[in-house]
């Protein structure tokens, strides 16, 4: 056991040691910069991912529309994991496969950015609604694990995690969530002293 706890550490001091590469700071800078012109111009951040993932996607708007650090103005981001009755109605009636795309469908414009989350890559339903807001002409951002999967080929700007085990790929992923929440949050803190 003490062995495993060891190995697990080892693995995440890595990863986060690799995220201070040139290529995470990077997308971290890009996207927070992306986020923050999309909301001056009217747009807004919606976020889908699946399990662990969908969890991440509500705490990730959940920061932009209260606050991350900073008492500032309301962000407008919505996860799209969050309301029973679409997830359920969709899920039923369409299949899983579309229960983000029915959403993006419905909300996203040309001014927005959808955020997918997928450990694997490869979810099928963030894959749908990755063609749908590309269709719209909307900017497309992925957080992802493994290899990147398919989901690394729709998107605009994409980080991928470097382990096939999720929860560090999750571990990883709230890292980086929580950067870009500090760094688009200081652009909308006008009153720090």
């Amino acid at each position: 056991m003490e062995e495993r706890i060891k190995q697990v550490i080892e693995e995440s001091i890595s990863l986060k040691s690799n995220l201070l590469s040139e290529l995470g700071e990077k997308f971290i800078f890009q996207v927070s910069d992306l986020i923050v012109s999309s909301i001056n111009n009217g747009g807004k951040v919606l976020i889908c991912g699946n399990g662990g993932s969908a969890a991440d996607a509500q705490h990730f708007a959940a920061e932009f529309v209260g606050r991350f650090m900073k008492n500032r103005k309301a962000l407008p981001a919505i996860a799209l994991t969050t309301d029973t009755s679409i997830l359920t109605a969709i899920s039923n009636d369409f299949g899983f496969d579309s229960v983000f795309i029915r959403q993006v469908d419905a909300l996203c414009t040309s001014k927005d950015i959808l955020i997918g989350i997928s450990t694997s890559g490869n979810s099928r339903n963030v894959i749908e609604a990755f063609k749908c807001a590309q269709s719209k002409g909307a900017k497309i951002v992925a957080l992802l694990g493994n290899e990147g999967g398919l989901c690394a080929h729709y998107a605009d700007y994409s980080y991928v995690v470097s382990s096939i085990e999720s929860a560090r790929i999750q571990e990883m992923h709230l890292v980086i969530e929580h950067l870009i929440c500090e760094f688009v949050e200081k652009q909308f803190v006008f009153d720090e002293k």
